[in-house]
């Protein structure tokens, strides 16, 4: 966990790219991230809820990342001809 935990602060440091896109992935793998130590920390505990918590956590970050990705599309459709 404590490695994860490492993973996570530099990917914190990612967010303050300047492209949209780079900042997007910064924090699609912060919550992936997340989503891995919360499930290792179920695991170890066997609390069972907390696996709840991650599955929503990675579907928002899932859709998040759809919606973007979108945005993107519809930016450069609106250029064309």
């Amino acid at each position: 966990m404590f490695f994860l935990a490492l993973m996570l602060g530099g990917r914190v440091v990612r967010i303050r790219r300047p492209h949209l896109a780079d900042r997007v992935i910064a924090l699609d793998l912060v919550a992936y991230i997340t989503v891995c130590i919360i499930g290792t920390g179920a695991m170890l505990t066997g609390d069972g809820p907390l696996l709840d918590v991650a599955l929503v956590l990675s579907l928002l970050a899932f859709l998040g990342t759809v919606a973007f990705a979108r945005f993107i599309e519809g930016d450069h459709e609106k250029g064309a001809p």
